[in-house]
């Protein structure tokens, strides 16, 4: 299988501007079926009669980032069926392969890439975790598919060398770190301490959040870090505690269950700062009004902006058969993967994973000479009709640089209530 390369020596674009009060916006190999592949000339290729797109994911079933994989794979089963829909006027279809990320301490991954990469599949949409794609982007570079992350925000991969396959919904946590410690600092706090997974993630995004808290004139006076797999926290409590910070931001993935009844008897709940890799509707897990008054980032547009796309992913799921979602987070990134992959299949005429790459940015706005649409069927027709679509997608308008990364994303800014679960900060 050939692939294309591109420099991945891009940097982000431009800075941060408030929108409203709850977020920031930055600115800045398979067979083909039916024959012809991508097209040489000036103009968009033609479509062919059939294209078979089928696709693998990689996301969390199990692992500490289980309680993302529902919605995940919720809002790429979602895209997948309203793609179906439409195949007799477009001539594209697509098939999924759900598969188990797991996490670095499981290690799902070990066999599920090569069952997936078995199943001949052009595109692998996952990991959620940073750290846990990182195990296996070179075996699917390597193999020529394509790997598309709905919630990977480590900043390792916008220099990775991937040879122009990997691509992302989410944003690097460069903004998600600064969002999240000039929000502490804004709340007035002048000393803050974390607790922090030992990963690229984790520490990326301390890095970032310290970044932005000592530029604001504060101080972190401790950062114990833990490995995955770690079940006791004591001794990073202890030392968080021993510090008496005026904030802890807990930069953790699922351990923050366990984390958080011992924390909560040593320290105001209010004063918690939470992160997209465990921002949770914690109920009845905790006791009432626990976590009252504590705040969290989250990357993509606000969940109240979203009450349409979640409402309508609930029905869908319904008329499958499953239960409706707790949790939706990274559920409009996932659905947006998808599309993107299928429009870029469409206007490439192939379901090489080259070719697909080699459209991404097009259809996602980069090249920006697109015309405007939001859904798959619209976009699907102005490519149908020898036009140029430029996808604007339920989690934002994505528009990929030359490395894969969206130039524009939200940051949205959330508060626990008495019920110890999440809605957007109105402050």
């Amino acid at each position: 299988m050939s692939v294309f390369t591109r420099s991945r020596a891009g940097k982000f674009l431009g800075g941060i501007a408030a929108v409203g009060v709850s977020a920031l916006i930055l600115a800045g190999c398979s067979s083909t079926n039916g024959g012809g592949g991508t097209d040489d000339s000036d103009g968009p290729a033609e479509p062919m009669d059939e294209i078979s797109l089928k696709i693998g994911t990689a996301l969390p079933q199990t692992g500490n980032l289980a309680f993302l994989g529902p919605p995940e794979e919720a809002g790429v089963a979602f895209a997948a069926a309203q793609i179906n829909e439409v195949s007799e006027e477009t001539g594209l279809d697509i098939e999924v392969v759900y598969g188990d990320s797991g996490d670095t301490d499981n290690k799902a991954y070990e066999t599920e890439i090569p069952r997936l990469l078995g199943e001949d599949v052009s595109a692998v949409i996952g990991a959620a975790s940073s750290g846990t794609s990182l195990q296996f982007i070179d075996q699917l570079v390597g193999a020529g598919v394509i790997q598309f992350s709905p919630a990977n925000t480590s900043d390792a991969f916008t220099t990775y060398e991937d040879n122009g396959l990997y691509f992302r919904t989410a944003p690097s946590d460069v903004l998600q770190g600064d969002v999240l410690g000039n929000l502490i600092a804004e709340d007035g706090n002048q000393t803050l301490g974390m607790i922090v997974l030992n990963d690229s993630y984790g520490t990326g995004l301390a890095r970032y959040v310290t970044e932005a808290f000592e530029a604001a004139g504060g101080e972190v006076v401790a950062a114990p870090t833990y490995n995955t797999g770690d079940t006791t926290f004591d001794a990073q409590i202890s030392e968080v505690v021993a510090a008496d910070p005026d904030a802890i931001a807990l930069i953790t993935f699922e351990e923050v269950a366990t984390i958080l009844p011992s924390l909560l008897g040593e320290f105001p709940g209010e004063k918690l700062y939470f992160v997209d890799g465990n921002l949770s509707n914690f109920g009845e897990d905790l006791p009432e009004g626990s976590l009252t008054g504590a705040k969290g980032t989250l990357p993509g547009l606000s969940i109240d902006t979203l009450t349409d796309f979640t409402s309508e992913l609930d029905a869908f799921l319904e008329e499958e058969g499953d239960d409706p979602l707790t949790e939706y987070s990274y559920a409009a990134e996932s659905f947006d993967a998808t599309v993107l992959l299928a429009l870029a299949s469409l206007a490439a005429a192939s379901n090489d994973p080259a070719a697909i790459a080699e459209k991404l940015i097009e259809v996602s706005g980069g090249s920006g000479e697109g015309e405007k649409c939001d859904t798959y069927a619209a976009c699907a027709e102005i490519i149908v009709g020898g036009g140029v679509a430029d996808y604007d997608g339920i989690s934002g308008p994505i528009t990929f640089d030359e490395v894969g990364d969206p130039t524009e994303a939200s940051i949205g800014i959330y508060e626990y209530g008495e019920d110890n679960n999440y809605v957007a900060y109105e402050g």
